[in-house]
């Protein structure tokens, strides 16, 4: 991206997730995770390539923030059977994330934060690169 990014405000509108310099990364990164405290739980999308880079982005996602691990929903189609495209959702209330087949989407993450006695702290920040938060 040719202009750097000054906020998660700037991502707002975005199709997909910008390419981000390492300062740029660390910048949002920085905000996000200010953002995220105020909130008490979260639910996420991810729009990615396919459903094990969806999976292995929400898995970053989760370790990277010491969140606990969500569940497959047992409802979904099979992982295994998912080829091209997908939208993850993930839900931390219900401890669960399914995957679906979805063609015509960006790449990157959606995260929602949810705060029942605070909703000035909800909003929905993204799209963030998949990588955001990778080791």
């Amino acid at each position: 991206m040719a202009d750097a990014l000054r906020s998660l405000s700037d991502l707002r509108g975005l199709r997909t997730a910008p390419d981000l310099s390492e300062t740029d990364a660390e910048t949002l990164r920085q905000e996000l995770l200010s953002q995220l405290q105020r909130c008490e739980w979260f639910t996420v999308g991810v729009m990615a390539a396919s459903a094990e880079a969806a999976v292995a982005a929400l898995r970053g996602l989760e370790t990277a923030l010491a969140w606990e691990a969500l569940e497959f929903d047992p409802s979904g189609e099979a992982l295994s059977s998912i080829d091209g495209p997908v939208f993850l959702k993930a839900n931390q209330n219900t401890g669960r994330f399914l995957v679906r087949r979805e063609t015509g989407l960006g790449e990157g993450l959606l995260i929602t934060g949810h705060n029942p006695v605070d909703p000035e702290a909800e909003d929905t920040w993204g799209p963030l690169p998949l990588d955001l938060f990778a080791a």
